[in-house]
């Protein structure tokens, strides 16, 4: 939704440095307040010749396996993500977590373990916490006129944002809530734990659902726009956007999908699959032909990357933690984790990542890493409890 009325990535290129793990941070889920300089302040860019003037657009490529894509890159597949790489840079991301799509871009879209957002997986999540998300960051830094914060998402499910539901159960709507509480069945035939459960309060009986991750994130950004589905729709509207925005500093998310729906349908080895990586890089490549055409592209810094790779020659991905980041900042210097896309781009736009509160899990792709060996798999997740840890670990399967 608006808040403002007003508002009309080949082997050889990757970065082969070695990366560390950094310590989860025990559960925090207050406020997070920006604390770093304010525009005009000591805060400034480390980028090459970069302002807080910059503009950026995440772009996620869902499901993108990193071997595949460097096959892709091997047969010239992908002409926008090579060219992107060898202007700026094409690293390896590796996955400390769950390889799912909640787990996914709820830790690339604020630089935490779920410790910290609450989402842990397709299944077990809450809202995200007031203020963690990029875009929620971006806007109290800059101020709400000074930036326009926008989301093109593809996925309706798991990329959403419904509000948390408590309703109390009567003769008339019980039916309706007990049905919405039974398990599921998902595009593979799988049962999936529903969204809802029956619960107890005082003796009386409640549907509750909690909130989608990005609850907040649509509601303190300008625009939050999901389920288009298809590529040509997200591109075609993101292009929209972008021409209506040229004159304002701006930070996208832009989200692909065709990608994962062919995965899961024709497997990663597919020649739906390969296509659907062809459709991604055609599409990125149409968005930065309209920053070209608007004189806007030399001032606009692209980040390209996924939320979890696809298990080899399979129709699933509960565990496929190997991806990447392409993009056309100059200082990328090492190989890094999903957690430290965020930090890579608050950073871009000049904000002081040590002064973030709570403090970010990730580290900005421009610093040396120092952590220990990346701990791969849902485990570093670190559950309260046995059946979160089981429910990691199964429900990783599907989208």
């Amino acid at each position: 939704m608006y808040k403002r009325a007003a508002l009309t990535v080949l082997c050889g290129m990757f970065c082969f440095v070695a990366t560390g793990c950094c310590s989860s941070m025990s559960g925090s889920t207050q406020k997070a307040l920006v604390t770093s300089d304010p525009p005009g302040g000591k805060a400034t860019s480390v980028l090459n010749g970069a302002t807080p003037d910059k503009n950026i657009i995440l772009i996620g490529w869902d499901g993108a396996q990193r071997e595949h894509v460097i096959q892709a890159l091997e047969k010239d597949q992908l002409p926008t993500l090579k060219q992107l790489s060898k202007e700026g840079k094409l690293v390896k991301i590796d996955i400390e977590g769950t390889t799912d799509t909640k787990a996914g871009w709820s830790q690339i879209l604020t630089g935490y373990y779920p410790a910290v957002t609450g989402v842990y997986s397709n299944s077990n999540y809450h809202s995200i916490p007031e203020g963690l998300s990029i875009g929620e960051r971006l806007e109290k830094y800059f101020g709400d006129a000074n930036i326009v914060t926008l989301a093109v998402i593809a996925k309706k499910g798991h990329v959403d944002n419904n509000a948390e539901q408590k309703i109390k159960l009567t003769d008339e709507n019980r039916a309706k809530y007990e049905k919405l509480s039974r398990p599921k069945i998902n595009k593979q035939g799988k049962k999936v734990k529903p969204d809802g459960k029956i619960i107890d309060i005082n003796g009386d009986e409640y549907y509750f659902a909690p909130g989608k991750p990005h609850y907040n994130m649509s509601k303190n950004t300008d625009l939050f726009e999901n389920g288009l589905v298809l590529d040509e729709k997200v591109g075609k509207r993101t292009i929209e956007l972008i021409e209506q925005n040229k004159n304002n500093r701006f930070f996208f998310f832009v989200h692909f999908a065709e990608v994962d729906h062919s995965g899961h349908k024709s497997g990663e080895n597919s020649k739906e699959y390969n296509d659907a990586l062809i459709s991604n890089d055609l599409w990125t490549g149409k968005i930065i032909g309209m920053l070209k055409k608007l004189d806007i592209y030399n001032k606009t810094l692209i980040y390209v990357t996924a939320d979890h790779g696809f298990d080899e020659d399979q129709t699933t991905h509960g565990n496929a933690p190997y991806v990447f980041l392409a993009t056309n900042a100059k200082n990328i210097i090492r190989d890094g984790r999903r957690q430290d896309i965020a930090p890579t781009i608050l950073e871009a736009f000049g904000l002081d990542c040590n002064k973030i509160e709570p403090k970010l899990d990730g580290i900005p792709l421009t610093k040396e890493d120092n952590r220990t060996a990346a701990k791969i798999g849902p485990d570093v997740v670190k559950p309260k409890d046995k059946q979160i840890k089981k429910n990691s670990k199964k429900e990783a399967k599907s989208d």
